[in-house]
């Protein structure tokens, strides 16, 4: 059982400094949805939804927890599937663009502490956080929640210097320029990330990368077409599958039955 079943009182408000991380907070807001405005922004997020439902391809509608997934790239699209899902936020204002959602009975959103989760042990089937690790101080934290509170499957995205990111230092002041409020992230060796979630009990199950060319230089080119063509010839030759980012990967737990 879920500490905050959809019965239960949940605060309406946290402030901003309640919590140690709070990335969500930015990633659920309308200037931030701006960075994915228009056709080219709209093409990014088209392919990180088909190929997060690839990876969920088989598993049941069964619950789904998605933790600062207040921006609503996953959990709209997965209400739409069948899945019964609860969004977890930093801070009420989390709630703002999923809000259609929540008040259709679609989705429970649900107010707390990315890296305390307020679940028990093994509360969901599936949980998920997009837009956190990379941003997250304390990331091995909010792994292990994530896992404890996972009973089979951990979806999670970032980012790895382990393709052209590893120019993205460089590319930081177009970054800036592009995006006004962007903020400074960490890139992942994939070594790292999998032996973290190994720490947890979990094993790498399945992976799909999104991108060869790095988002900023899609942004730049707001050219959804252009864009769409360029990333299909990298994936057809195969550089996509070696060095594409971000990653998308599905982990599971070992004593999953």
């Amino acid at each position: 059982m879920n500490k905050h079943d959809a019965t239960d009182e949940i605060p309406s408000h946290a402030p901003q400094d309640a919590y140690p991380e709070t990335a969500d907070i930015e990633t659920s807001s309308d200037e931030y949805a701006r960075r994915f405005g228009g056709p080219a922004g709209e093409w990014m997020l088209s392919v990180q939804e088909k190929l997060t439902l690839k990876l969920m391809a088989g598993i049941p509608a069964t619950p789904v927890l998605d933790v600062g997934g207040g921006h609503g790239q996953l959990a709209i699209p997965l209400c739409g599937e069948g899945y019964p899902v609860t969004v977890l936020g930093s801070d009420e204002s989390c709630r703002h663009r999923i809000r259609n959602i929540v008040e259709s009975g679609s989705c429970i959103f649900v107010v707390g502490n990315v890296i305390d989760l307020p679940f028990e042990d093994r509360s969901f089937d599936v949980v998920m956080a997009f837009r956190m690790l990379t941003h997250c101080s304390q990331w091995p934290v909010l792994v292990r929640e994530l896992c404890r509170v996972s009973n089979r499957s951990v979806i999670v995205d970032y980012p790895t210097g382990q393709s052209l990111n590893a120019v993205a230092p460089m590319l930081f002041g177009a970054k800036k320029k592009i995006e006004t409020d962007t903020r400074v992230w960490r890139l992942f060796k994939h070594r790292e990330v999998r032996e973290e979630f190994g720490r947890q009990g979990f094993g790498l199950r399945r992976q799909q990368k999104q991108f060869f060319l790095p988002m900023v230089l899609h942004r730049m080119l707001k050219n959804r077409a252009l864009s769409a063509g360029l990333e299909g010839i990298c994936r057809y030759i195969g550089l996509t599958p070696i060095w594409g980012s971000p990653v998308i990967s599905h982990f599971q737990r070992h004593d999953a039955t």
